[in-house]
């Protein structure tokens, strides 16, 4: 059995990522899964790598199965979106610590919606994907189709959102706690890196080129052009990880009342009130009635029973 040159890129991915993905679990654990779902996409990358090399090698002792081809193709094609989404989980952290300072006007919806569109351009394109293996083996021939074109369209626009995303969070980076504003140094360092990447995308997807093509391009091209590319993002985003501070936990309680006006803060406090005041309102009845003096005379006795009780296997331990 002899190993091509793909089988060692397909080797060297799976060596490489291995350790990446402990590195993102450290880094998830150590500064929170809600917190930066940046983390949590570079976990989810990693393992998309692994189990793409893994389909590759898997193909040597079995090479006339399209579903192996089929889905290493589906994880190559959308390795993009899962960095892009991560670059957004460190944009969003960065954004978080500026506005506990300063107001910025970049809005953390603007981020959810460039989210929504990396999202639904991967589901455009493992079902483009999907659907491409399907023609592959009645055909013979693996080429995009229109739902991936679609979702390769959407992943341009949620990069262009995400440049001018990051230029607007430049202008109050200053506002950032101290070791915070690696973050933006580490997006922007990433961004040349993910545009090297979308292209290859974008020639594998709306071209005719063989040297783009997912199954039979040519592997130089995969490697350069979409492989180290992916390495270099998620490099920069792991050591900037390691050397980022664990933000404390703030509680609850106190995450409402800050982020309340005054009037919401008094209107909380004077709720928190209202069931004394009702208690005493209700003592003051029973006090007043017949029917709630003797409620509450029997459970005075009651509470004097007890209390007896107590008193005498103290003095009973005693002797």
């Amino acid at each position: 059995m002899t190993l091509t040159y793909r089988d060692g890129i397909s080797i060297g991915e799976i060596v490489v990522y291995i350790p990446a993905l402990f590195i993102a679990i450290f880094l998830a654990i150590r500064h929170g899964f809600g917190r930066n779902s940046g983390w949590y996409f570079i976990i989810l990358f990693s393992l998309a790598r692994i189990l793409g090399g893994a389909l590759e090698l898997a193909t040597i002792s079995n090479p006339t199965s399209i579903g192996l081809y089929t889905g290493s193709a589906i994880l190559t094609n959308v390795g993009f979106s899962p960095l892009e989404l991560a670059t957004l989980g460190l944009l969003s952290r960065l954004l978080e610590n500026i506005n506990k300072t300063h107001k910025t006007i970049l809005s953390p919806r603007v981020l959810n919606l460039i989210q929504l569109i990396i999202t639904v351009g991967l589901i455009l394109g493992i079902v483009g994907g999907v659907d491409a293996g399907s023609n592959y083996d009645t055909t013979g021939k693996f080429q995009p189709t229109t739902l991936n074109k679609a979702g390769t369209a959407l992943f341009i626009a949620s990069y262009v959102l995400t440049v001018i995303a990051t230029i607007i969070a430049s202008f109050s980076a200053s506002h950032a706690e101290s070791g915070e504003h690696r973050l933006l140094f580490a997006v922007a360092f990433s961004l040349p890196f993910l545009l090297v990447r979308l292209v290859y995308s974008v020639f594998s997807t709306f071209t005719h080129n063989k040297d783009f093509n997912l199954l039979t391009g040519k592997p130089t091209v995969l490697l350069c052009m979409a492989l180290l590319q992916e390495l270099a993002v998620v490099i920069v985003f792991e050591a900037v990880g390691l050397t980022l501070k664990k933000l404390p936990k703030v509680a609850q309680g106190a995450q409402i009342v800050g982020s309340m006006d005054s009037s919401d803060a008094s209107q909380l406090q004077n709720g928190a009130q209202k069931p004394q005041q009702k208690e005493n309102v209700f003592l003051k009845i029973a006090k007043h009635t017949i029917i709630g003096k003797v409620v509450m005379a029997i459970v005075g006795s009651g509470k004097n029973q007890s209390r007896d009780l107590e008193m005498n296997g103290e003095s009973f331990i005693q002797k």
